[in-house]
């Protein structure tokens, strides 16, 4: 009764990796015969500031002309505070 019982799981093992195996051969095929455009627009994503995916580009806010960035150095007051001095001569 052993020996039967082994041969049915080898028979429902070996019929599902066929299956699966057709599934995969039929997927690529399907994905092969896609139309495809190749155009460099089509593959193009764009990402809004809320870190949103668009298909278009986001719309620009206007920029201010008189706002500094955080990161900005004033030149007239510029001062090296990083200077190194060692009063061990």
């Amino acid at each position: 009764m052993g020996r039967n019982q082994n041969s049915y799981i080898k028979k429902v093992k070996a019929e599902k990796k066929r299956k699966k195996k057709l599934a995969k051969f039929e997927k690529r095929l399907d994905k092969k015969n896609l139309e495809k455009s190749g155009e460099l627009e089509d593959m193009i994503a764009y990402v809004d500031k809320d870190g949103n995916i668009l298909d278009e580009p986001p719309e620009e806010e206007p920029v201010k002309k008189n706002a500094k960035p955080s990161n900005a150095v004033d030149t007239k007051t510029n001062t090296n505070t990083n200077t190194n001095t060692n009063t061990n001569t």
